[in-house]
């Protein structure tokens, strides 16, 4: 029986493929944390990051040891409003956008 992809490595693949895919998924983390569903926003900038940059460099980027940046994007992290906007801002730059809050 041939192996299928689980759902998160699908969409890794579809953020590395994918410029428009990716800058909605970014959008949508960032829409998740502005909603206050914090889990899911988590959940959705976790796969972001590893589908692009990694936490490796994203660390070395942001001047943040990325085992911090793992904890913090895992189940039970609870990201600082800094930290946290730390690693948007350094998203948003590294992809292109700007991204604004409208109401």
């Amino acid at each position: 029986m041939a192996r299928t992809k689980s759902f998160k490595e699908l969409v890794q693949g579809h953020v590395r493929s994918d410029k428009k895919f990716a800058e909605a998924l970014l959008r949508e983390a960032v829409d998740a944390f502005l909603s206050g569903d914090v889990d899911v926003g988590k959940t959705i900038l976790r796969d972001y990051i590893k589908a692009t940059v990694g936490f490796e460099k994203l660390g070395a980027e942001i001047d943040s040891p990325p085992k911090s940046l793992i904890r913090m994007f895992g189940p039970s992290g609870n990201p600082q409003a800094k930290n946290l906007f730390s690693v948007i801002a350094y998203l948003q730059k590294r992809a292109g956008l700007r991204l604004r809050v409208a109401g």
